[in-house]
């Protein structure tokens, strides 16, 4: 009988060295680079640089982790991704700047939710449907038209407050000037058009008609399950923020608009996030479930849907950037201000000066704690949860979890949802950052993908280390173009052109992925 021995201590090691030396030599190389501006830069700017480049890679984060969670269980990679990431932004900025815009939406949209959600009721209905596959086509088509032009009547008379992207004083870029400036007042409530109880019930037979055609297209049969109160709990609290809007719709207005802007800034991300979540999980449900086995597909429904979204965003709050303002809670100014030293970070000040330069409170703090938290607590729901188990395990083998009884379409909706969450509320932490654009998610989208191909397009914690690299890679070379960098054989400092910022985090892209092909934490396929 022969034993083998173990491998000693020192052979473990040098494996592991030759296994990760491309990881190794790479990460070398850029600590290298960004060390090295300590000695072509003052301090304050190299300190400035590094928070700005974690601050980028944050924002990025959020926009990647959710990627890479969608493409990791459910291999679909949705280019509609920054552009849902814009929607928050902007879906922020109305709750935000012009909570009675929103207000006025959240009844309308609360009635549409309520009824989808109850749907389930029509299947006995839809079960007593007995003709063959064109005519229940035809039918479904018949009832769908009907359903969706009654709901489009309804919502017309519904009361709308809202800008005027085409008069300057009633831009957004007005609104969002007056908040800034605290000369902002309560607009005056729209009307509605005729009786609001006609509008009503004809929203709610439309929408009605619409699920309904929806059912029978898809022939879809009666629901077994029991009706219980806890599997109609959306459709519920959908009504009870319908009753709220309308009965207190006036009172709700004039109290968001008198609260502190830092709290109505805290309540646009909430509602951001939980609308991304809500649309995601139905961006999966109708889109993309039904065409998981035609991946290309699902390539260009999302690209698509991104177009959608653009148009939307486009007609309803107009062309032109503007900025969101940012909460009180970051915009303090005179007397004290700028705070001084590590203290000054609790001083309640917009910026504060330490080594010489000054440090903004929520671009260069607020957004990498929140990216910092975001992290912990994702990780925490993958590691030390049942529902992260089952995502851990549907990233390894699908068709095991499938045979272990667990419901994978569930799991999907979930997942799709918490990334379309994600997004949006990056899209909102952002805003104040970045400003609001048409074309915000197509730039934070370029740079999610390059995180992901970075640190592994299935790795979570890899897309955390390939967004803080590109967000560092990204700030330094515009750094270095103001500065320059001096070399020995040259009389001048040689200084990158601003063309060299995009290009800058592909070539690390290709870099790695010449080194290391699944990415620096990516696992062999």
């Amino acid at each position: 009988m022969t034993t083998t021995a173990a491998p000693s201590r020192a052979h473990r090691i040098s494996t592991q060295l030759k296994k990760n030396r491309g990881r190794a030599a790479i990460l070398a190389s850029l600590a290298f680079i960004f060390l090295s501006g300590l000695f072509t830069m003052d301090a304050g700017d190299w300190m400035v640089t590094v928070l700005r480049g974690l601050a980028v890679g944050a924002i990025t984060f959020l926009v990647a982790s959710g990627l890479s969670l969608i493409f990791g269980l459910m291999d679909v990679l949705n280019l509609a991704h920054g552009e849902l990431f814009m929607l928050g932004a902007y879906v922020g900025w109305t709750v935000y700047v012009r909570p009675d815009t929103f207000l006025d939406v959240l009844l309308p949209l609360a009635i549409i939710v309520a009824v989808f959600a109850a749907s389930p009721l029509l299947g006995p209905l839809v079960a007593r449907i007995s003709v063959g596959h064109n005519a229940r086509r035809v039918v479904a088509v018949a009832l769908g038209v009907v359903g969706v032009l009654a709901s489009a009547w309804a919502v017309g008379r519904f009361p709308l407050s809202i800008w005027n992207a085409e008069q300057f004083d009633q831009t957004p870029t007005a609104n969002s000037l007056a908040l800034q400036s605290g000369t902002q007042v309560v607009p005056d409530p729209a009307p509605w058009t005729g009786a609001p109880i006609v509008a009503i019930i004809a929203l709610v037979v439309g929408v009605a008609l619409v699920a309904f055609a929806i059912a029978v297209a898809s022939a879809r049969t009666a629901d077994q399950r029991p009706m219980s109160v806890k599997r109609f709990a959306p459709a519920l609290i959908a009504v009870g923020f319908a009753v709220l809007a309308y009965a207190f719709g006036d009172q709700l207005t004039e109290w968001m608009y008198g609260l502190s802007t830092t709290y109505r800034f805290f309540i646009a991300l909430v509602v951001a996030s939980l609308g991304g979540f809500g649309l995601g999980a139905g961006i999966e449900t109708g889109l993309i479930r039904p065409l998981y086995e035609r991946p290309l597909y699902q390539l260009m429904i999302t690209l698509g849907l991104g177009f959608i979204i653009i148009e939307l965003v486009r007609s309803v709050w107009g062309r032109p950037e503007f900025t969101m303002p940012k909460p009180a809670l970051f915009d303090r100014a005179g007397d004290g201000c700028p705070g001084e030293g590590l203290g000054g970070f609790f001083s309640g000040c917009s910026t504060v000066k330490i080594l010489d330069t000054r440090v903004r409170m929520y671009n260069e703090v607020f957004i990498i704690l929140v990216g910092v938290v975001v992290l912990v607590i994702i990780s925490l729901l993958i590691k030390r949860t049942r529902m992260g188990m089952i995502i851990r395990a549907g990233v390894q083998d699908r068709e095991m979890v499938e045979a272990l009884g667990v419901n994978v379409r569930q799991v999907f909706t979930l997942v799709f949802a918490l990334g379309v969450g994600l997004a949006a509320f990056g899209g909102v932490i952002a805003g104040p950052a970045l400003g609001l654009s048409p074309g915000m998610g197509s730039r934070v989208l370029l740079l999610a993908l390059i995180a992901m191909a970075v640190g592994g397009l299935t790795s979570f914690p890899g897309a955390a280390a390939g967004a803080v690299l590109v967000g560092l890679m990204q700030q330094f070379v515009i750094k270095t173009g103001s500065t320059g960098i001096p070399l020995p054989w040259a009389e001048e400092a040689w200084k990158p052109s601003p063309a060299l910022v995009p290009v800058s985090v592909i070539l690390l892209m290709i870099v790695v992925l010449l080194v290391t092909p699944n990415g620096l934490l990516g696992k062999d396929e």
